[in-house]
């Protein structure tokens, strides 16, 4: 058992892009997945780049899901307006979330939700974190647990210790799992010492293990947990 979900309950993972789940939460997806926990993951955002294309992109991303063991994955928005300001679209972003097609809240009823947490530098996880947020407001289909993660490039600017991430996933034993999903995002890896190297995600995931005793661990926000 991880984060008190059994193999009955769904989790849905909200990613503004195609990697942040695997960045922020891929350990915690495998732990989850491990256990038997139904995982799945809404990409909302997926455009253009110099050198990366939608089609690469979205091979990258269910390469990636496969080897995390997820359930179910979905790309919402590809190279359209929303996909370049999903900020300029919140009430559509509510939704998505909320009740969109196929991988939705009111869709899986997942018992939790992982999504960004609150003070990316990135406007698209900003976005996705108030739209999530908004979306979870008490309902028929609302999660019990809401928990925030952090991408490497966001490490700098919210690791501040366990208070202000107090819920921690040991993934030491499915380091090796999270570095061959993020391997599969070669548009998108960089050599160190950039934050998205696995040589320095490596070593942010060994300083957030140092936080609570273990050799490896990703450190979650909470935003609810109802026992």
């Amino acid at each position: 058992m991880i984060l008190g979900l059994t193999s009955c309950d769904k989790v849905l993972v909200a990613s503004p892009h195609l990697d942040d789940e695997a960045l922020g939460a891929g350990g915690t997806i495998a732990r989850l997945t491990a256990s038997g926990v139904d995982v799945h993951v809404l990409a909302v955002a997926c455009r253009t780049h110099p050198g990366s294309d939608p089609g690469t992109r979205a091979a990258e991303f269910d390469e990636a899901c496969t080897v995390l063991g997820v359930t179910s994955h979905h790309i919402a928005w590809i190279d359209t307006e929303a996909a370049t300001n999903p900020a300029a679209h919140m009430a559509e972003l509510v939704h998505l979330i909320e009740a969109g097609p196929r991988v939705s809240l009111r869709d899986l009823r997942p018992a939790a939700l992982l999504i960004p947490a609150a003070g990316s530098f990135h406007q698209d996880h900003q976005a996705v974190h108030a739209a999530a947020i908004a979306a979870t407001r008490p309902s028929a289909h609302a999660p019990r647990i809401v928990l925030g993660y952090v991408g490497p490039e966001d490490a700098a600017w919210a690791l501040h210790g366990p208070p202000r991430r107090p819920v921690a996933v040991d993934t030491s034993g499915v380091w090796e799992i999270k570095a061959k999903a993020l391997s599969c995002y070669g548009s998108q890896l960089r050599e160190a010492p950039h934050p998205r190297s696995l040589a320095t995600i490596r070593a942010l995931d060994t300083a957030a293990g140092s936080f609570v005793g273990t050799a490896m661990a990703e450190l979650l926000a909470v935003y609810r947990l109802v026992a």
